[in-house]
């Protein structure tokens, strides 16, 4: 993967944190919704926390997908942990070495065992013995968010991040950053969109996908790198960076493939590229095809309802028991069909995801654009072979 710098993006944003731009509610808590693989990590680690650190903060990073065994809230306790060590230095590692389980500092007394825990407070106390012993404002970056409400921990930590936010917070002063990504925009929008939701009342903002300026920016390294090779026809490649579904690491890799001299291309490299992404395109929807038809009949029912109904599914309504019934030909009970989801969230990958509170979405957004994608052309259900 080539380095692109988002550097102006980047200081947007940070901006926006500050208060000192308009962007939603943005110092009250930045939700970002990118679909996966489309560059949102790699903007977060290396352009957004380096620019909130050249602005004089403290950035604790810490992705909910990096141990899918864990519970989400002790990933963000174990990251405030790696902060609260580093910042406290001699003191923590003293503490760490003697086997003390709690350090007091500026009057601030925490129990390191419990950072995270489902009360909060422990949580709260962190972020503001953070805050004050790094003398920093403190910007808390969580990707993959949505993934908190798949237990109680996470949910509980989200809640205390809350509370710690208006908590440290003062008109004109922020103390407290709060960044929110998610791969999925319907499932970040729990965290929001509901009066029981940690964050209610806050936005979801759709992070902007990489656009012409990084095209421009690999055609100029194809033209530096290969003179013979220029003009590089640009709109080519953004119709092909486009059939990859924005996502850079595939992109790249096709563009490495079709230049490489092992390719034995003659002539020009772009319409092998677009053969390419057609080709990573067709094999994508192929694997959803294969996916949902390998899936039992009350499984399809319960999955097709899913994407038709998205962020208005509910599982087990009469409308819901009707459908299964209607694409199944046979009454399916209330427990048939939490047996069905289960075995939805079980495959490998998984096809569906569950918060705790028993709130039901698909696991990849893309097979949501397959399926419009389908029913557009008339061709959705999918249809094995024969039938």
């Amino acid at each position: 993967m080539i380095a692109f710098p988002r550097s102006a993006l980047a200081r947007e944003l940070v901006a926006a944190l500050q208060g000192r731009a308009l962007l939603g509610d943005a110092h009250n808590g930045l939700f970002l919704a990118a679909p996966r693989r489309t560059g949102k990590s790699t903007f977060l680690q290396g352009d957004l926390a380096p620019a909130l650190e050249a602005a004089g903060v403290t950035v604790v990073y810490v992705d909910l997908w990096a141990d899918a065994r864990r519970d989400p809230g002790s990933l963000i306790a174990d990251a405030f942990g790696r902060a609260l060590t580093s910042e406290l230095g001699i003191v923590a590692r003293a503490a760490r070495k003697a086997s003390l389980s709690r350090v007091k500092v500026g009057g601030l007394e925490v129990d390191t065992s419990r950072i995270g825990s489902i009360d909060g407070m422990t949580l709260v106390d962190a972020l503001r013995l953070l805050h004050e012993t790094a003398g920093r404002p403190v910007a808390l970056i969580v990707d993959e968010a949505q993934h908190a409400l798949t237990s109680d921990a996470g949910e509980a930590a989200m809640t205390a991040l809350k509370s710690a936010r208006d908590q440290l917070n003062q008109p004109g002063r922020i103390n407290l950053m709060l960044v929110m990504s998610g791969s999925d925009r319907d499932r970040l929008l729990r965290l929001v969109n509901t009066a029981g939701a940690p964050f209610y009342g806050s936005q979801v903002q759709r992070m902007p996908p990489l656009g012409p300026d990084f095209i421009a920016h690999v055609a100029g390294l194809v033209e530096d790198q290969r003179p013979e090779l220029k003009p590089v026809d640009r709109a080519a490649l953004q119709q092909a960076f486009e059939r990859f579904g924005q996502r850079p690491q595939f992109f790249m890799a096709a563009l490495g493939q079709v230049l490489s001299p092992l390719a034995g291309l003659s002539g020009r490299f772009e319409p092998a590229l677009l053969d390419a992404a057609a080709q990573q395109q067709a094999q994508d929807e192929a694997q959803m095809e294969a996916d949902y038809l390998a899936l039992k009949p009350i499984e399809q029912a319960v999955l097709w309802r899913m994407l038709e109904q998205e962020a208005r599914y509910r599982p087990y309504d009469a409308a819901a028991l009707r459908f299964y019934r209607e694409k199944t030909g046979h009454p399916v009970s209330v427990a048939q069909a939490q047996k069905a989801l289960e075995a939805l969230r079980q495959r490998t990958p998984a096809l569906v995801w569950k918060s705790a509170r028993g709130e039901y979405a698909l696991q990849d957004a893309a097979m949501q654009r397959w399926h419009q994608s389908r029913v557009t052309t008339g061709q959705w259900p999918p249809q094995a072979q024969g039938d």
